[in-house]
């Protein structure tokens, strides 16, 4: 009770306004205190959407005619697609939805047109890459209403829909998730978040750590230069990640039952790009850094639009243009194209090589500032 009697609102006072004195000093905390909610209602106000439009989509034609080019129109006007060009041949469509660059391939046979003027109702193929079943769910339902629209509008008569059955069929395939099974794509999603995560967090507190214990001294006194002390404390951190990587695979393989159609090496050579380029990020946040605080501030500062702009929690496709481009530069986004396309796709070097040559360049650009801003002295 002494201590209540005994509160003083002057020395109470006196308090608060040293810690708001202390956060005006502090000028990244100050920073995070705006910089986060705005971050974060700009993503979930305009970037973030779970029904992509626009996806990209090419197109295998066999058959040139009024009805094939009302069926392409049909699928534009949806909206869910946009064609952005031909293929020669379905190696070519396999290829291109490997590679990640396009969600969707229309194959139409050669004789389409004429079967269906004979009444025999053939098929229309549409491969789907679902490895995220979010992406593809709305753009794939909307096709089963293809067929009846093009129908109403080109084919009369005896041709027209009889029964609720159109005079041609499309049917879909699911490629590479054709269960459309979530886990498939969120777990291997998730051994880029894990690693995102806990390379910079732990790298960024390298630097500061020694810091704040004194001991930066010593480093600063030993004839070394700033890229032999970065890339020496980045090593260690390197084994750490790839043991990450390993129990989040066997957990994958194990518990999840992902399935795994890839190459091992190709997994682990890209784990090894990822976790160099996030400790080069880790290291630069250290050298920048005042405090451990101030570390790991700007470790959630980078670690949001990782998570939410690289295609782990939302589609890619759905997000604006400009969300993609910020997207594009984030390793995050990079590495999920490659893990996904090892574990469900089976890619090999060709096929992965459109996302190793990025987190290389990133690894180099970001190493390229930390050396730069590497502080000299403990000023």
């Amino acid at each position: 009770m002494s201590h209540f009697i005994s509160f003083s609102p002057s020395r109470w006072w006196s308090i608060i306004l040293k810690e708001f004195l202390q956060l005006r000093r502090d000028r990244l905390t100050f920073a995070m205190i705006i910089g986060i909610p705005f971050m974060q209602l700009t993503l979930f106000g305009f970037a973030i959407n779970n029904d992509p439009k626009h996806m990209p989509t090419a197109v295998i034609s066999g058959d040139a005619s009024e009805i094939t080019r009302t069926i392409i129109s049909a699928m534009q006007i949806s909206e869910y697609f946009e064609i952005i060009g031909e293929l020669p041949d379905e190696e070519a469509g396999r290829a291109a939805l490997a590679q990640g660059k396009v969600q969707f391939v229309l194959n139409i046979p050669a004789g389409f047109t004429r079967n269906v003027l004979r009444g025999e109702r053939p098929t229309l193929l549409i491969e789907a890459d679902a490895t995220d079943p979010t992406a593809t769910a709305m753009a794939l339902a909307s096709i089963e209403q293809l067929a009846k629209a093009v129908s109403t509008k080109d084919l009369k008569g005896p041709l027209a829909v009889r029964a609720g059955q159109a005079p041609f069929e499309v049917r879909v395939h699911r490629l590479y998730n054709p269960e459309g099974i979530t886990r498939y794509n969120i777990v291997p999603g998730l051994m880029g978040v894990i690693l995102t995560l806990m390379m910079v967090l732990m790298t960024g507190l390298a630097i500061t750590r020694e810091r704040e214990r004194g001991t930066m001294e010593n480093l600063l006194a030993m004839p070394v230069k700033p890229l032999e002390v970065m890339t020496g404390k980045i090593v260690p951190y390197i084994a750490i990640g790839l043991t990450q990587a390993t129990i989040i695979l066997l957990a994958a393989r194990l518990m999840f039952r992902v399935p795994f159609e890839g190459n091992i090496i190709m997994l682990y050579v890209s784990a090894l790009l990822f976790v160099a380029a996030n400790l080069t990020v880790g290291i630069t946040m250290s050298s920048l850094a005042a405090n451990q605080l101030q570390a790991m501030q700007m470790t959630m500062f980078y670690f949001l639009p990782n998570m939410l702009l690289s295609g782990f929690m939302f589609p890619f496709q759905g997000m604006p243009q400009w969300a993609q481009f910020v997207g594009n530069i984030l390793p995050l986004t990079h590495f999920n194209r490659l893990i996904r396309g090892i574990f469900l796709k089976g890619n090999a070097l060709p096929d992965l090589w459109p996302s190793l040559w990025p987190l290389m360049v990133f690894t180099l650009v970001v190493m390229t500032i930390a050396v730069r801003f590497y502080r000299k002295t403990l000023d």
